[in-house]
């Protein structure tokens, strides 16, 4: 009798620890030692030449928030020095993990970094998005993170198999996702180089992903997005989460 209570305090405790988990959260960057944004040295950036420039990244961020992989592309002239120092601040970072269906899930975070010098001080700022018109106007959204795990059978990017030749590719994804994380809508925008089959592997790959929703101004939301999803040739994508 006694071990049945006992499990069964267990039990209780481990639903209420939960249900004291929200129903979605993204991943964020958070405010611990290992976060990225207090692994950069914006002085040194200042100090080594920066000037005004913007770097985009992706990670995979693991259920205990463990920054596991990353990348860093399309970054504007001259970012070189600041594309350095977010690879070295990215590498075993630490994030706040995102929550699903109010369980730890591991996502995939697509991230802007902008760096300006104001007044001859360094300003840098990390955008947890990579749309044009919300980061013109810096607002504070968050775009939606591609889950693998929980009731998500997004297992990662795939490539084309039987490519007459290997090359990396690039698809530009227009998804709709509607507030609690269902993809509605999805279409190839753009396909490079075309014709190889990256569109189709990019639709295959996220036809059945769940995904934490877009939140704005700390809530959930629907939103339509272009997602750049890059596909690495075999022989350079060993190290990458998800690409076979």
């Amino acid at each position: 009798m006694q071990r049945f209570l006992f499990l069964l305090v267990i039990v209780f405790a481990l639903k209420c620890s939960a249900e004291d988990l929200p129903m979605y959260r993204p991943a964020l960057i958070g405010t611990s030692p290992d976060a990225i944004i207090n692994r950069i040295d914006e002085n040194l950036l200042l100090k080594a030449g920066q000037k005004k420039a913007l770097i985009m990244f992706f990670a995979l961020v693991d259920k205990d928030g463990t920054v596991k992989w990353s990348s860093t592309y399309r970054g504007t002239p001259e970012s070189k020095l600041l594309e350095q120092e977010m690879q070295r601040a990215l590498t075993n970072a630490k994030m706040i993990p995102a929550i699903r269906n109010h369980e730890p899930v591991a996502v995939f975070y697509y991230a802007t970094v902008v760096f300006q010098v104001v007044d001859e001080k360094p300003r840098l700022r990390i955008f947890a998005n990579q749309e044009a018109s919300e980061l013109r106007t810096e607002n504070d959204f968050v775009g939606p993170q591609p889950c693998l795990g929980g009731d998500s059978t997004f297992n990662g990017l795939n490539y084309p198999a039987n490519l007459p030749v290997q090359v990396n590719g690039l698809v530009e994804l227009s998804l709709k996702i509607d507030a609690a994380g269902n993809l509605q809508e999805q279409k190839v925008e753009k396909e490079d180089p075309p014709l190889l089959g990256f569109g189709d592997a990019a639709m295959a790959d996220f036809a059945n992903a769940k995904f934490i929703p877009a939140f704005r101004n700390g809530q959930p939301v629907a939103c339509q997005v272009i997602l750049p999803v890059y596909y690495l040739a075999p022989e350079s994508s060993a190290d990458a989460p998800g690409e076979r």
